[in-house]
């Protein structure tokens, strides 16, 4: 962290979480691909869907960073059985999270999918696709578990083993299931969402393989009780990651409501959108996991020179992937429609939407990473206010006001502004940071 040079250190710390991120996209991608090809009803209640889905994974990640920072600062103070503990809670609190989410799913399917639609065969899709969704989530949550006992004990690899494979196993099984294939019955939409949970109940078990092969963490329930001293020392780090990754969620589940109010097709388009632009963000991401470590390391090294590098190079390689994307969606509107079975007047009303949307992905790409670099710099309230001005405070009222003003097709020019004006903010507030806080710190004793 102290020693190798920057660029280097940056991209080998960012390209596993890359890879799995993209992994991660590919699992969302696949779903709505092979949906889409029974009927537009059935994509739309995919989409309706996916913000709850996008919830629960943000509630396993932000708990997976508590339990990460506890379990890598225990093995780092050479206490290797208080972090098997902080491991047996890890597994404790996601077995937990798994109850919550079954119990909410069963009980509020059907009215959520009823606030956001009053199409029959959507709801009943929307309503089968979540219920199988949280059923199944005991995979996901053990399959996080495992992965950040991993990504604690130093390996990196095994992560993106578990992810991968349950990946290839839910390509397979997709078309099987969904159009009953090989013998197999034709499940439709419940095909997809079981096609998806085996994926992901084959990496929790791949993943407690590993975990109990690991030499360096040994996860044992035998005596466990859980402490509450524990649980809450995870969820002050975890929370705060939890709240930003959940804004996602809002700003999806708002601007579907508002769409709704202005387009038949915006839901679609909206829906489309997210699953061909998360293989734009999800790089960008995982080079935030990268950044956010060397960043604070060398942060408290007093090395502004590193600090500098590390943040420009991620600016420069994360503005180069955003500018690459924007490229694709300015070109072939079209063909990523084509992904989803779009029909004509979908394509018409999604091309120009989606040339408009690409436009906020380099602020949107700067603002995430600076976003970044104040957390790691001691600021995050910084983060966290750049997030809500992106994602809650200027979207909601920019694409009510621009509906109501000229129709469906401004409502994308919101999401533009919403990102321009907060980059603005942020780029300001790195170059007096610049200035203060990183350049003091060598003057520090």
């Amino acid at each position: 962290m102290g020693v190798m040079p920057v660029r280097p250190l940056l991209l080998t710390m960012s390209w596993p979480m890359m890879l799995s991120m993209l992994v991660q996209a590919l699992y969302n991608m696949v779903d709505s691909m092979f949906v889409a090809q029974l009927n537009s009803d059935a994509f739309v209640a995919l989409s309706l869907v996916f913000p709850v889905q996008s919830l629960i994974t943000a509630i396993q990640a932000g708990t997976g960073v508590g339990v990460n920072t506890m379990l890598s600062r225990r093995l780092g103070q050479k206490r290797p059985e208080e972090a098997s503990a902080v491991a047996c809670h890890g597994y404790f609190l996601y077995f937990l999270c798994w109850v919550v989410f079954l119990t909410l799913g069963m009980l509020f399917a059907r009215p959520f999918m009823e606030l956001y639609s009053d199409v029959p065969r959507v709801i009943e899709y929307g309503v089968t696709y979540l219920r199988i969704v949280v059923l199944f989530s005991l995979g996901s949550c053990m399959q996080f578990a495992a992965e950040r006992v991993l990504q604690a004990s130093g390996n990196s690899i095994g992560p993106m083993v578990i992810q991968g494979v349950g990946a290839i196993v839910n390509l397979i099984l997709d078309p099987i299931l969904i159009f009953g294939l090989l013998g197999f019955p034709r499940l439709e939409v419940a095909g997809a969402a079981i096609a998806t949970g085996l994926g992901q109940v084959v990496g929790m078990v791949i993943g407690l393989v590993m975990v109990a092969r690991s030499p360096i963490v040994h996860v044992s329930f035998r005596g466990f009780r859980p402490q509450g001293a524990i649980v809450a020392d995870i969820y002050r780090i975890g929370l705060p990651a939890i709240v930003m990754q959940s804004l996602f969620t809002i700003m999806t589940l708002g601007t579907n409501k508002i769409l709704a109010l202005f387009s038949d097709t915006g839901v679609f388009i909206m829906g489309a959108y997210f699953k061909v632009q998360s293989f734009v963000f999800m790089p960008i991401f995982g080079m935030n996991n990268g950044l956010t470590p060397i960043v604070s390391y060398n942060y408290g090294a007093k090395r502004p020179d590193r600090i500098r590098e590390a943040i420009h190079f991620a600016l420069l390689i994360g503005g180069g992937i955003m500018l690459l994307g924007t490229a694709v969606f300015l070109l072939f509107p079209g063909a990523l429609l084509g992904f989803f079975d779009a029909d004509a007047a979908t394509l018409a009303a999604g091309i120009p939407a989606l040339r408009i949307l690409c436009l906020s992905f380099l602020p949107a790409g700067i603002s995430i990473l600076l976003s970044s670099a104040f957390q790691a710099l001691g600021v995050p309230s910084l983060s966290l206010g750049l997030s809500l001005l992106r994602q809650v405070i200027l979207i909601f009222p920019l694409a009510l006001l621009l509906g109501l003003a000229a129709g469906a097709g401004a409502v994308w020019y919101a999401f533009v502004i919403a990102e321009a004006l907060p980059c603005i903010g942020a780029l300001v507030l790195y170059r007096w940071f610049s200035k203060t806080k990183i350049d003091a710190i060598s003057c520090q004793p």
